[in-house]
């Protein structure tokens, strides 16, 4: 059974991060995804092989981009792709001759997908930047940290990830939905500013209505004590999300809270935020007094929204994880499987990351490419030679 994005064609052009994520989400899906390589090959600058597990999936053609057979044999694979990935700076696929314009006129179906930090345009659009400096000009860092101290880094995920290669693989495929109906391609641009502000988008709802302040303060980002993380005896951390009173109540049951176990009095109606601080010296008092597996033991099978903290290793080992196969490993290396699941047309993570230009010659073949203009290719040293 083939994913549900099994059919398209698409050409991705190397590069680190978002744009190589966004290439596994649609190869996850089923998509035929052929990655363009640098050649020669340049200096390293991400995992390779194996460890590359966002490079999983592909098949790899190195072409020299800088001399103009490399390019027209770019072109050519373009010619006969649904869509293209690229997470370039604004202005430098224009400058080898591969921007929209000149794919388009060629190709009028192409999705022509884009990844920046700033966007195609803006004043920022042609600056350096990375994740941090993303989600800081978005206002989405500012949110993340506790009351009183900096704001903390949630280490690449908001811009690299969530708020850019996955929105450039959803754009590009509500574009291949829309060129479905159309016949008309059109360009992507998808910039990490604008997709981590997105992903706030709940908070700004929020803050509108008078329900969110200062940083540190609130329901979601620690401002609650219920809804936090605890350091446990054997200096692990216990994850709380009771919010709802429900969960809440189990969770003043189980943990003896609710029997007054600190001898501090009943515990206050948990919405006066007034009584935040003394109950949080209360959990956390009360959670340093066990290891972390003797409380994920004893919430085991609850609803109070009390789970052990795990590390990477750890979750891939946990009954749950391990029944919905979650994780995999390929090649030996522990990665996520492919994400969301489909119940006809299943997902699957492929291969480990192929090492640039592996399969050159095999993808010009496939893509219409005689054997004659390619051995003219590596003779112009614009493909690796054989």
């Amino acid at each position: 059974m083939a994913g549900p994005l099994s059919g398209h064609r698409i050409v991705e052009f190397a590069g680190i991060g978002p744009g190589p994520f966004a290439g596994m989400m649609l190869a996850d899906m089923g998509a035929e995804v052929i990655r363009v390589d640098r050649f020669p090959p340049g200096p390293r600058r991400a995992p390779q092989g194996a460890t590359d597990v966002l490079g999983r999936g592909r098949r790899s053609a190195a072409i020299d981009l800088k001399a103009a057979p490399g390019r027209d044999a770019a072109m050519r694979l373009i010619e006969r792709a649904d869509a293209l990935i690229e997470g370039f700076r604004p202005g430098v696929m224009e400058r080898l001759g591969l921007g929209p314009d000149d794919c388009l006129t060629r190709n009028p179906r192409l999705v022509y997908g884009r990844m920046t930090g700033w966007g195609q345009d803006g004043p920022a659009a042609g600056l350096a930047g990375h994740d941090i400096n993303y989600i800081a000009l978005s206002g989405t860092l500012d949110l993340i940290g506790r009351r009183g101290e900096a704001p903390v880094p949630p280490v690449n995920l908001i811009g690299d990830f969530g708020g850019g290669g996955m929105l450039l693989a959803f754009g590009v495929v509500c574009g291949l939905l829309e060129a479905g109906r159309s016949g008309r391609g059109q360009v992507v641009d998808a910039a990490m500013v604008d997709g981590s502000a997105v992903l706030a988008q709940m908070i700004h709802g929020f803050r509108a209505g008078g329900l969110w302040g200062e940083r540190g303060t609130n329901l979601l980002d620690t401002g609650a004590w219920f809804y936090d993380v605890y350091e446990t005896s054997d200096h692990r951390y216990m994850a709380l999300g009771a919010l709802e009173p429900p969960f809440l109540r189990e969770f003043l049951e189980l943990s003896g809270l609710a029997a007054d176990v600190d001898g501090r009095g009943p515990v206050p109606d948990a919405h006066l935020r007034t009584t935040w601080p003394e109950m949080r010296e209360r959990v956390a008092a009360l959670v340093r007094t066990r290891t972390r597996d003797e409380w994920a033991a004893i919430f085991e099978g609850s609803d109070a929204c009390f789970v052990p903290v795990l590390t990477a290793q750890e979750a891939a080992a946990h009954p749950h994880n391990v029944s919905r196969g979650t994780f995999t490993r390929a090649g030996g290396v522990l990665q996520a499987s492919p994400a969301p699941r489909f119940s006809r047309t299943p997902a699957t993570a492929g291969g480990p990351a192929p090492e640039p230009g592996r399969d050159t010659r095999e993808v010009l073949a496939a893509w219409g490419f005689t054997a004659e203009e390619i051995g003219a290719l590596g003779s112009a040293s614009v493909i690796p030679g054989t």
